[in-house]
């Protein structure tokens, strides 16, 4: 019978693969944060360890990102990339036999130049090839091992224990050397023998990096190698070390080789190591004309791809913040690049009025990755609302109604609990809306909180049923600079607006052959109007007191609202973003005049029974009845004594900004235009 048949051809236990969740946690926010749809391969670590009740696992973790590894006792860090692709699709057509024949060719030329020798640890590697489903939370990935499918060596009989080979002394004294080695060198390493005594020394003092190959080793020498098996076969580690040590040493050829497999326990004893003796045949096959093996087995024994599905293990609310602001990032990862996601999250809205209008707002706000979010109305929910207002539903009509502002912050959360939604509980002063001695007390607090509110937020949205509620809350941001989005509702029509902001009503700023606005100088909701708000809802039936619109245009009106905001929020000059005169967005308009989403209207009127809208703008009026300079600084001056003024009286404006002045001399011009006719036609 000739030697190769009294031998079997060794066989390497691979490793199985073990990834713990954290390492999808860290890969998700990678992903999402940093690579976004990039899919260049990046570095990572992993390691593994000899243990006698599982084997020879390979694991990974959320550590294994970290630029330098992390280290643990008995455990072998091991680099290796990841390759996260983007679609389901390029996972699985990728060739993966090419893929680890083509790692080889970047491998094996670096074990020719010797390098391994100085740092034996390099000859492991491993690569990931994945995809994360981030959706569902589904993380599909294959691990690889590479290794050189030849030289195809044999071992002699089974593997024996150590201590067959080695004495007591003998094995003390290669704990000691074992562990007196740097780490970088424990994986392949030497063992030395002089008379009774063992010496451990680093492979680059036994073997000559600077030689092409060696033909002989003048001492008499042992390898060893960290060996993560349990069973009577060696690990996947000693596969490579042979090709590459056959490689260096090809007077090994014919000869039989003696190796230990260290298997050290926790307690440090190396007891559990094998000896295997490893016959080397005459003419081996070359590496560089094999191909490379080394893709892991799955469950199922087969070679293939395992799923790990964490939507069940990572925590609901966590994924739940991540996902809702998945859309966002595939926006900026693959449309607008220069989108600033973080502004939106930090950004805090106040919204005045938790009905119809306020709850589309507040959606729409979600969307779009606001996290800041607090109500002002004093309002209950009836059963006619939960059919059009989108954040309430029947529980909320119960008992006579929860509070909108408070059953709107709720809900809110119920949607997203991560979501900051606050309500206010407050009635909003009107000016033409008399305080008598009895509102009096009720009225200044719900005037302070309503101030502070604004004071507070950085954005105030208009969502209000009535003209006159969008008075105080327009010259209170106006007083405090804030971003202002007013959006009111018709029939079947329906405003958007930004306003201006900051005290500065001179028309003259503006030039008559300008093509546009600055920012700062857009006119408010009531920069046209030249009376005062009054009560709107004395002598109103109960069709005239509630706003009826056909359902669909406070979802537009709401969204648009929300755009406009989004899109100022983007513009490099923020508030003072211009607005362009009879803007139509079929003309070139220069970049300067543009965000990062586009030019920003000052105001949207659409018509829903004609399918069209118009987009005009406006200046400040000097007069304004909310925005003007006299206004703010009578505020400023008298505070809650000025707007109690207004609320008993609604002409009272009119007096303060000269608009009784400017109505009269209208009056007079008619009158004298008709005494001119008249005697012209005398």
């Amino acid at each position: 019978m000739s030697l190769e048949q009294q031998q079997q051809v060794i066989q390497y236990v691979p490793f199985t693969s073990f990834v713990h969740p954290s390492f999808w946690h860290s890969l998700t926010d990678i992903k999402l944060n940093v690579d976004k749809l990039n899919e260049s391969t990046k570095q990572i670590y992993g390691r593994f360890t000899y243990r006698d009740d599982i084997g020879t696992v390979f694991e990974v973790d959320g550590t294994s990102f970290n630029k330098v590894p992390e280290t643990e006792q008995m455990y072998y860090n091991v680099t290796g990339t990841i390759m996260n692709k983007n679609t389901i699709e390029d996972f699985k057509n990728i060739d993966k036999a090419a893929l680890l024949n083509s790692i080889g060719e970047i491998i094996w030329p670096n074990i020719k130049r010797k390098t391994w020798i100085s740092n034996p640890n390099s000859l492991l590697s491993f690569i990931i090839l994945s995809f994360a489903d981030l959706k569902k939370f589904y993380y599909y990935y294959w691990f690889a091992f590479p290794c050189p499918s030849q030289p195809t060596v044999y071992l002699i009989d089974k593997s024996q224990p150590i201590s067959t080979v080695f004495s007591n002394k003998q094995l003390e004294e290669l704990s000691v050397g074992f562990k007196s080695l740097d780490i970088e060198q424990k994986c392949f390493f030497a063992i030395t023998k002089e008379g009774e005594s063992i010496y451990v020394k680093p492979m680059s003092k036994i073997l000559d990096p600077n030689k092409p190959t060696q033909n002989a080793i003048d001492i008499d020498v042992v390898f060893a190698f960290i060996d993560p098996s349990n069973g009577p076969n060696p690990g996947w580690p000693l596969r490579l070390f042979i090709a590459a040590l056959l490689d260096h040493c090809p007077s090994l050829s014919g000869t039989d080789v003696t190796i230990i497999g260290i298997r050290s326990s926790g307690s440090g004893t190396l007891n559990n190591s094998n000896v295997y003796t490893i016959a080397i045949p005459q003419n081996l096959q070359k590496v560089d004309s094999s191909g490379w093996v080394g893709w892991e087995r799955n469950d199922k024994g087969n070679f293939g791809p395992k799923l790990a599905n964490m939507s069940a293990s990572m925590d609901p609310i966590k994924l739940a913040d991540s996902s809702s602001d998945l859309n966002i990032k595939l926006m900026k990862w693959r449309l607008v690049p220069d989108i600033d996601v973080e502004v939106m999250k930090h950004t805090k809205c106040l919204l005045l009025g938790a009905g119809t209008l306020g709850c589309q707002v507040a959606r729409d706000l979600l969307a779009w990755g606001f996290r800041h979010i607090t109500f002002i109305d004093n309002g209950k929910v009836s059963y006619s609302n939960p059919t059009r207002q989108v954040l309430f539903n029947h529980r909320d009509c119960l008992d006579g109604g929860r509070k909108k502002a408070e059953a709107a912050a709720q809900n809110l959360k119920l949607i997203l609990p991560t979501v900051n939604s606050k309500a206010i509980v407050a009635h909003i002063p009107m000016p033409g809306h008399p305080v008598g001695e009895s509102l009096l007390e009720e009225t200044v607090t719900n005037l302070k909180l309503i101030i502070e509110a604004i004071a507070e937020h950085d954005v105030i949205f208009l969502l209000l049923d009535t003209r006159e509620a969008r008075w105080l809350p327009t010259l209170v941001a106006a007083h405090h600079g804030k971003i202002v989005i007013n959006a009111a509702l018709g029939f079947d029509s329906y405003l958007v607006m930004r306003h201006g902001v900051g005290l500065r009503c001179m028309e003259s700023a503006v030039s008559v052959n300008s093509t546009y606005i600055p920012g700062g100088l857009l006119g408010c909701y009531f920069c046209n109007d030249v009376t005062a708000p009054g009560n709107s809802l004395k002598d109103r039936t109960l069709d005239q007191q509630c706003t009826v619109t056909r359902p669909g245009v406070a979802a537009i009106a709401g969204a648009l609202a929300v755009e406009v905001l989004v899109a100022l929020l983007q513009h490099p000059l923020r508030v003072e973003a211009p607005a362009l005169y009879n803007f139509n967005g079929d003309e070139d308009i220069a970049s300067e005049l543009q965000g990062v989403l586009g030019p920003i209207p000052h105001s949207i009127r659409g018509f829903l029974h004609s399918y069209t809208s118009v987009t005009p703008t406006c200046a400040k009026f000097k007069q304004c009845i909310a925005c003007s300079d006299v206004v703010i600084n009578k505020y400023r001056e008298k505070g809650t004594e000025f707007l109690l003024k207004v609320f008993n009286s609604g002409k009272y404006l009119e007096e303060v900004t000269g608009l009784s002045e400017l109505q009269l001399a209208a009056e007079m011009t008619d009158i004298l235009t008709f005494s001119d006719e008249d005697q012209d036609q005398e």
